[in-house]
């Protein structure tokens, strides 16, 4: 029987569906090319080629879309009218998890799956963005630490493997080993986005914005190219960083160059489009119509059902282009008593107060926003992104309390953003404006 690279069985697989097989799994890898091509030609060249279909499932399932995640339901139906492997029955019931809502449980699945087959390259992989979508930072880094000493060098896979690991290590604050085991990944793999990413996010984390911009600029032709689908989130690093330093000019400039001039309708694209022009408002910058055009693009993804977290971001966008009615939709289908599964529990203890606290802050309600979102900020860590995306949280909590006069509140924010990132330039003016004199009426007189 055919095995893929790393020895594991590829039940009615060809010799030429391997390769296509091996192709989409590298793209998949890399976050470069297309997958899905070389899959649908896989699974029709050879209907029998089960894992091709399951990989097909996991990229749709992961995409967090209304319409790719039908098209995994499909794929899924079809695996299970097959005759299973071991192998292939364990990734039918993770997916089955997973397209039920239910991510935990569908991790843990992957969990005792990844220990029976830790050469299974799809699977940890499936697995640490299930973990990354769950924002479960100890396995983000767990899931690869129990596997990797059956791993060596000489392994194919092995350093994109290793690309997890590091960035499982900078989301649980191990930042040096997380940059050091990033850059020996990128050693080996030049293009592995995800490594990349992993050493980009140490240097947000650590508030090194002249460092990041200078990671990114010259590695540049490694993440940027056209077949690369992170490159969008690889230039929302760097405009984090042109931000951290007040470059708002050039933020500008790359959310209308590389970030959105190609109008994505990808939603991972349009959660770092949202966030972005939130955090440039939140500086007072006037973003003018480009929430208008990113609010319509959200029209065919945000249901309010599938998974809050872009719900959340799509709110953001619809309150700047003043599209009331899908926010008070969206607001209404996150308060929908009666679903039962865990993105459901999501969307009403943490997608609600988060979508309530920054309609609260938009429309000038800032105490409001305020106790919406002080105690949410605390468990918002459970569902969805990484510790950069949820920053947006405690910065829109500070200028809230700035705006609304809650001083104290203010000070406390601004400290304890400032214990992060002592060098930020957004913090020290957080501090000064949180501290500055009260100037009364009767001073002004």
């Amino acid at each position: 029987m055919l095995t893929d690279r790393q020895g594991n069985a590829l039940p009615g697989a060809t010799t030429e569906t391997r390769k296509l097989y091996h192709h989409a799994i590298d793209a998949f890898n890399l976050y470069r090319g297309d997958p899905v091509t070389p899959l649908n030609q896989a699974i029709e060249a050879a209907p029998k080629f089960t894992m091709a279909r399951i990989a097909r499932a996991y990229l749709f399932a992961l995409a967090t879309e209304p319409a790719a995640a039908d098209a995994a339901k499909t794929d899924l139906f079809a695996v299970k009218q097959s005759r299973l492997n071991d192998r292939e029955a364990s990734h039918a019931a993770a997916l089955d998890q997973l397209l039920a809502g239910e991510w935990t449980a569908a991790g843990l699945a992957l969990d005792y799956h990844n220990l029976r087959y830790p050469h299974d390259l799809l699977a940890l992989q499936a697995g640490h963005l299930i973990d990354f979508y769950r924002a479960n930072a100890r396995n983000l880094r767990d899931r690869l630490a129990r596997v990797l000493p059956r791993w060596s060098p000489d392994i194919p896979g092995h350093s994109i493997a290793m690309g997890f690991y590091a960035f499982g290590l900078e989301e649980t604050g191990d930042y040096a080993r997380a940059e050091e085991i990033g850059r020996q990944a990128l050693d080996v793999q030049p293009l592995d986005c995800w490594a990349h990413h992993a050493v980009a996010h140490v240097m947000e984390m650590q508030g090194r914005a002249q460092d990041g911009i200078g990671w990114m600029t010259a590695r540049e032709p490694y993440w940027s190219g056209d077949d690369n689908l992170f490159k969008v989130h690889n230039w929302w690093h760097l405009a984090l960083c042109h931000l951290d330093l007040g470059n708002t000019q050039d933020v500008l400039t790359l959310y209308d160059g590389p970030i959105r001039q190609a109008r994505s309708n990808v939603v991972l694209d349009m959660i770092d489009a949202s966030a972005l022009l939130w955090r440039l408002t939140l500086t007072g910058q006037d973003v003018g119509s480009r929430w208008q055009e990113l609010a319509a693009a959200w029209d065919q993804h945000a249901d309010g059902t599938l998974y809050p977290f872009n719900d959340w971001h799509a709110v953001m966008a619809y309150l700047g282009a003043g599209r009331e009615d899908r926010v008070e939709a969206l607001l209404a289908t996150l308060r929908t008593p009666g679903r039962s599964s865990e993105t459901a529990n999501w969307a009403r203890h943490i997608g609600l107060p988060l979508a309530e606290g920054f309609v609260a802050f938009w429309r000038g309600h800032y105490d409001t926003a305020a106790e919406r979102l002080h105690p949410v900020r605390f468990i918002a860590n459970v569902f969805g992104g990484s510790h950069a995306q949820r920053d947006i949280i405690d910065w829109t909590l500070t200028e809230a309390a700035l705006r609304g006069g809650n001083r104290e509140l203010a000070e406390g924010m601004a400290n304890e953003r400032l214990a992060l990132k002592p060098h930020s330039p957004i913090n020290r003016d957080f501090l000064r404006r949180a501290t500055a004199p009260v100037v009364t009426e009767q001073q002004i007189a």
